[in-house]
C-alpha cells in the first residue's frame, strides 16, 4: 500500500503527456555492435543497457537538450549531447584501457565535462570506485589528487582537500548537503561509497554553487540511475558481493535489487560490515573494530513532462575507538571509547520540462544521531554516556536550468535550510539550537569559439539561535550572518587535446555550534574543548590555474592554486586543565581561535597507455599553509605525496575474461612544519602536532573474470603495505600514539543475475 501510494504521488508529479522516445547504436569503432554498454540520460537520471545488437530505447523522453553518458568496460566513455526529438543515431566507443568519466554535475549544477570546468572537477566511478570500497568514504578518495585522508583507523575519515577538512569540505548526496558532526575528528561523512555510482569531486571553493561549508571543496556522491524497462516489458536485476580483509579481519557483503517496468522502476540496496582490531608491524591496536550496516531503497518514475524520485537512505553502525593511553585502569582490552551513528534521509528530486527550461527540484529529511559511550569499570558489561546528540535537517532547492542562444547554459536557484540541533546527553558539549539558511544564486555558461566562460553570484542569509544551558554557563542569543560571493572562470581550447584552465573566486563559511558553544570533554581526542561566541564568518578568496591535457593515449592535469582565508578558525592547547569524566583523570583544555590563513600548493596527474595491454599513472599533491598572525604553519596540513603506478591488463575490448594486475609505489614526505602555540599563558613555543618521517608504500592489485555455474562472476584482490611497512601517517589521528597499519590483503567476489 505505501508503494501504491509513492507511486501515485510521482506519477502526478511528472504529468504525463504524448512525448518522443531516442533511439540509438553502440558500437565499437570499426563499426561491430556493442552489448552491454551502458547509456544515461544524466539531467533524468535515467539509463538502460544496450541489447545484443548495440541497440538502446528511451520511451516518452520530453522534448528538449540532454547529456548521453556512454560507457562500457574496456572502452573510453563518452558523452554525447543529444536535442529530443532526434533521429535515430550512432555512438561509436574507442578502445582504452582507462576507464575515463566524461562528465560531472557537481561543478555547475549541470551536466559538463570535466576539461570544460574551471575549476579542478574529478570523478572517480567504474572499476576504480569499485576496487576501493571502504566503510570510510574518505578512504576511497585517497587516490585522487589533492585529496587525502584524514583518519581514525579504519572505520571513520575525513576528506581532505587542499589542506582543508571537516566542515570546510561540504559533502553532498546526489545533490543534496548532508549535516553532520564533521567537526568532530571522530564523526566522518555518513555516507557508504559502495551505494554510489560515481563519486565527484571539486577542489576549490565552490560557495558560490553550495553556499556555507564549501570553502575547501565538494565531494558529491551519486547513485546509479534507475533502470529503464524495454517496451512493453520489465527488467529485473541482482547484485551481489562479499569481501574479506586480512588485517583486521574485516568481512562484508552487498545485495543489490533492480527492477523496472513501464515508466516505473525500483531499487533496494544493502550493505553490511563487520571489523575486528586493527593490525600494526608491532601487533593489534586495541578497541579499533567497527560494525555498519547501511543502505537505500528508492523508486522513481519517468513520464512525458519529466522524472520523479523518492529515495531512502541509512548510515549507521558502532565504531570503536583507541585511546593515548590505552583501556581504562582495570579494562580489558576491548574497553574503551565507542560512538554509535544512525544517520537517515529522505529524499525527493523531480524534473519537469516546461518551454525550454528545466525545473529540479530537491528537498531532504536528514537525521543524524551521534553518541559516544566508555565502559565502566565499576560495573563491568556496563557503560556510560558521555554525549547524545541529534541533529534534526530539512533543505529544499529550486533550480531552472536554462539555455542562452544557441550554445550557452545556465542555472538560477534558490535553497533554503532549517536545522535543528537536540542536545540529549548528560554532557551537553553544545546547547540545543536552531539554524535557518536561505539563498539565491545564478551560474552563467557561455562558449565563445575556442573560449568558454562561466561566472555565478550568490546571496546567503543564516541565522543561528541558541537556548540557554545552565552547563554551558550560556544564555539566551542567536547570531546573523551574510555573504556575498562571486566567481568567474574560464577555458580555453589550445588544440589537440590541451586545454588552459582559471578561476578566480570568494567563498565563506559560517561557525559551527562546536567552534562557537562547546565546552566538554572529548574523551576519544583526550582533550576538553572550549568555544568562543565571538568568532566571525570565514571569508576565503582563491585563485586557480591549470593546464590539461585529455588526448587519445595520454591524460593529466597539472594545476596551481593560492588560497586566503580571513578570520580562518582553529583550535590550540591551554596551559589549562579540566577534570575528566573518568576518575583521577584530567584533560587539556583546547581553545578556538582566529587568524587569517594563506594556502598554497598544486597538483599533478598523469596517466597514458604505453601499450593497449599496459597504463602508466602518476600524481603528485602538496599544499604549504601559514597562520598569517603568528607566522607559524597552520595545523594538520598534508605532506608532499607522489605516486607511481603501472596496471597490465588483458585486451581492451574484453568483457568476459577481463583480467588485470597493478603495481603502485606510494611515496610521502616528512612533515616537520608544525603548528605552535599562540595563546597565552600556554608553554613559549610549543608545537601542537607531532612531526611524521618520510616513508614509501608498495601496493598490489590483481583482478579476473570467469564463468561458473552459467553467471559471470568478477574477482579482485588488493594487497597494502605489501611489505609491511612501519610508518606514521601524518593525518592519522593515531599517530602520536601507534603505528599505521600494516600488511593487509583483500578479497571481494561479485557477480549479478
Amino acid at each position: 500500500m505505501v508503494l501504491s501510494l509513492v507511486r501515485a504521488l510521482l506519477v502526478a508529479s511528472t504529468l504525463h503527456a504524448p512525448a518522443d522516445g531516442l533511439r540509438g547504436t553502440v558500437t565499437d569503432s570499426a563499426g561491430a555492435p556493442l552489448a552491454a554498454a551502458q547509456v544515461i540520460v544524466v539531467e533524468l537520471d535515467r539509463g538502460t543497457v544496450t541489447g545484443a545488437d548495440g541497440g538502446f530505447i528511451f520511451e516518452a523522453l520530453p522534448a528538449g537538450h540532454y547529456t548521453l553518458l556512454v560507457r562500457r568496460l574496456g572502452f573510453a566513455a563518452i558523452s554525447v549531447p543529444v536535442t529530443v526529438p532526434s533521429d535515430p543515431f550512432n555512438v561509436r566507443l574507442r578502445a582504452a584501457a582507462a576507464a575515463v568519466n566524461p562528465v560531472t554535475v557537481t561543478a555547475t549544477r549541470a551536466p559538463l565535462k570535466p576539461s570544460d570546468s574551471p575549476l579542478p572537477a574529478d570523478v572517480l566511478g567504474g572499476e576504480t570506485l569499485r576496487r576501493e570500497q571502504s566503510v570510510s568514504l574518505a578512504r576511497a578518495l585517497d587516490n585522487v589528487a589533492g585529496v587525502r585522508d584524514l583518519a581514525t583507523g579504519a572505520q571513520v575519515g575525513k576528506p581532505v582537500i587542499r589542506g582543508l577538512s571537516g566542515a570546510r569540505v561540504l559533502v553532498l548526496e546526489d545533490g543534496h548537503r548532508l549535516e553532520d558532526y564533521s567537526w568532530s575528528t571522530e564523526d566522518g561523512p555518513s555516507v557508504d561509497g559502495r551505494l554510489a555510482d560515481r563519486i565527484e569531486v571539486i577542489r576549490g571553493p565552490a560557495s558560490v554553487e553550495y553556499g556555507s561549508d564549501a570553502i575547501g571543496g565538494v565531494v558529491n556522491v551519486v547513485p546509479e540511475p534507475f533502470l529503464e524497462a524495454p517496451p512493453n516489458g520489465s527488467v529485473t536485476r541482482m547484485r551481489t558481493e562479499v569481501y574479506g580483509a586480512a588485517n583486521n579481519l574485516e568481512l562484508g557483503s552487498a545485495l543489490r535489487l533492480d527492477h523496472a517496468q513501464g515508466s516505473f522502476a525500483e531499487r533496494a540496496f544493502f550493505v553490511g560490515r563487520y571489523a575486528g582490531d586493527v593490525h600494526t608491524p608491532e601487533g593489534a591496536l586495541d578497541n579499533t573494530g567497527f560494525f555498519a550496516l547501511n543502505g537505500e531503497g528508492a523508486v522513481g518514475v519517468h513520464g512525458a513532462r519529466g522524472s520523479a524520485a523518492l529515495r531512502f537512505a541509512r548510515y549507521a553502525g558502532e565504531f570503536h575507538l583507541l585511546e593515548a593511553n590505552g583501556p581504562p585502569p582495570g579494562g580489558a582490552a576491548d574497553q574503551g571509547p565507542e560512538r554509535k551513528l544512525a544517520d537517515d534521509r529522505l529524499q525527493f528530486t523531480g524534473n519537469y520540462l516546461a518551454g525550454g527550461v528545466r525545473l529540479e527540484g530537491k528537498a531532504q529529511w536528514q537525521s543524524h544521531w551521534l553518541a559516544e559511550l566508555s565502559d565502566d569499570i565499576s560495573a563491568p558489561g556496563s557503560e556510560t554516556e558521555v554525549f547524545n546528540l541529534l541533529l534534526n535537517t530539512y533543505t529544499v532547492d529550486l533550480l531552472a536550468h536554462h539555455r542562452l542562444g544557441a550554445r550557452g547554459a545556465g542555472t538560477i536557484g534558490v535553497s533554503g535550510e532549517h536545522q535543528g540541533n537536540d542536545t540529549r546527553g548528560k554532557l551537553p558539549l553544545v546547547p540545543a539550537a536552531r539554524t535557518d539558511g536561505a539563498a539565491l544564486f545564478a551560474l552563467e555558461e557561455l562558449p565563445a569559439g575556442r573560449l568558454r566562460l562561466l561566472g555565478g553570484a550568490r546571496v546567503d542569509l543564516r541565522r543561528v539561535a541558541a537556548d540557554s544551558n545552565d552547563s554551558l554557563r550560556l544564555g539566551d542569543q542567536s547570531r546573523d550572518y551574510h555573504a556575498y560571493t562571486g566567481d568567474v572562470g574560464l577555458v580555453y581550447d589550445l588544440g589537440r587535446g590541451l586545454s588552459l584552465a582559471a578561476n578566480a573566486g570568494t567563498a565563506w563559511r559560517a561557525p559551527n555550534l562546536f567552534e562557537l558553544f562547546t565546552n566538554g570533554p572529548e574523551l576519544a581526542e583526550a582533550r576538553f574543548d572550549l568555544g568562543d561566541t565571538t568568532l566571525v564568518p570565514e571569508r576565503s578568496f582563491n585563485l586557480d590555474g591549470g593546464l590539461r591535457w585529455d588526448g587519445p593515449r595520454v591524460r593529466g592535469e597539472v594545476s596551481v592554486y593560492r588560497n586566503r582565508i580571513d578570520h580562518y578558525i582553529f583550535v590550540e592547547p591551554t596551559a589549562q586543565f579540566r577534570p575528566s569524566p573518568q576518575p583521577g583523570d584530567s584533560l587539556r583544555v583546547y581553545r578556538y581561535l582566529q587568524a587569517d590563513a594563506l594556502l598554497w600548493g598544486g597538483e599533478l596527474s598523469l596517466e597514458g597507455d604505453a601499450t593497449p595491454a599496459l597504463t602508466l599513472r602518476s600524481r603528485f599533491d602538496y599544499v604549504h599553509g601559514d597562520n598569517l598572525a603568528s607566522g607559524s604553519p597552520l595545523p594538520l596540513m598534508p605532506p608532499g605525496r607522489a605516486v607511481l603506478g603501472a596496471e597490465l591488463h588483458g585486451a581492451a575490448a574484453a568483457g568476459a575474461g577481463r583480467k588485470y594486475l597493478g603495481i603502485e609505489a606510494e611515496i610521502v614526505a616528512r612533515q616537520t612544519r608544525l603548528a605552535h602555540d599562540s595563546i597565552p599563558g600556554a608553554a613559549s613555543d610549543t608545537t601542537v602536532d607531532i612531526p611524521t618521517a618520510g616513508y614509501a608504500l608498495l601496493n598490489l592489485d590483481a583482478g579476473t573474470q570467469f564463468a561458473w555455474g552459467g553467471r559471470l562472476l568478477t574477482l579482485d584482490a588488493r594487497v597494502r603495505n605489501a611489505t609491511n611497512k612501519r610508518y606514521r601517517d601524518y593525518l592519522s589521528r593515531y599517530k602520536e600514539f601507534a603505528l599505521d597499519a600494516g600488511f593487509d590483503l583483500e578479497l571481494r567476489l561479485a557477480t549479478e543475475f
